[in-house]
């Protein structure tokens, strides 16, 4: 073989050497790069995992002290009108006083109350047609023995209030009337009322 062959084989020789050299080197850096991307993407999915969890947690703490506030809302709604209820039954129940009850209860109200004794009674036609005819000359005799002055009389005008009656003077009124009683009640018994109602 001629030098010129053998320098021919041998550039060749070094060439596939080379280009093996070359493929594995490839090859190698080839499977760093994607080494490192696979092991990148995991990482990202892991993150975006982990965030997606805590946002779903996040999402489904909200969803559950959410519906607990609205149930604990429609519960205290319940519990409300119930209450309610038992004060109208309350005021019904005043209203639905025979005539002897009435008189009574208008009676101890006004000897209870402390009051200068020549007021005029603000009440409703149906209440006072409840009243025995000497209301007013047993009630005045009561205040004059407690020191008072004894001269109540009724107010002329009609008034439409819904049970009770209403002491009034000088545009001074002392407010008796059933709704006010009940009312000015609410607040104290309301805490009471709803225990016993609710207490399991």
């Amino acid at each position: 073989m001629s030098n010129l062959d053998n320098l021919t084989s041998k550039i060749i020789k070094d060439a596939e050497v080379k280009k093996i050299e070359i493929l594995n080197e490839a090859t190698v850096k080839a499977d760093e790069i994607i080494k490192k991307k696979t092991d990148e993407a995991n990482k990202k999915a892991s993150s975006i995992l982990q965030k997606a969890e805590m946002e779903s947690k996040t999402i489904k703490e909200r969803i559950i002290s959410k519906t607990d506030l609205e149930i604990r809302n429609k519960k205290l709604l319940a519990k409300q009108q119930v209450i309610e209820k038992v004060f109208e039954a309350a005021k019904e129940k005043l209203k639905a006083m025979n005539a002897e009850e009435f008189t009574k209860f208008i009676k101890n109200s006004i000897m209870a109350l402390n009051i200068h004794g020549d007021e005029e009674i603000i009440i409703n036609p149906v209440d006072r047609e409840k009243l025995p005819e000497k209301f007013l000359d047993e009630v005045n005799k009561s205040l004059i023995s407690k020191g008072k002055l004894g001269n109540l009389k009724f107010n002329v005008k009609t008034h439409e209030i819904d049970g009770g009656f209403i002491l009034s003077k000088n545009g001074i009124e002392i407010n008796n009337s059933f709704d006010e009683l009940v009312n000015s009640l609410k607040y104290e018994l309301e805490y009471e009322v709803g225990k016993i109602l609710f207490t399991e």
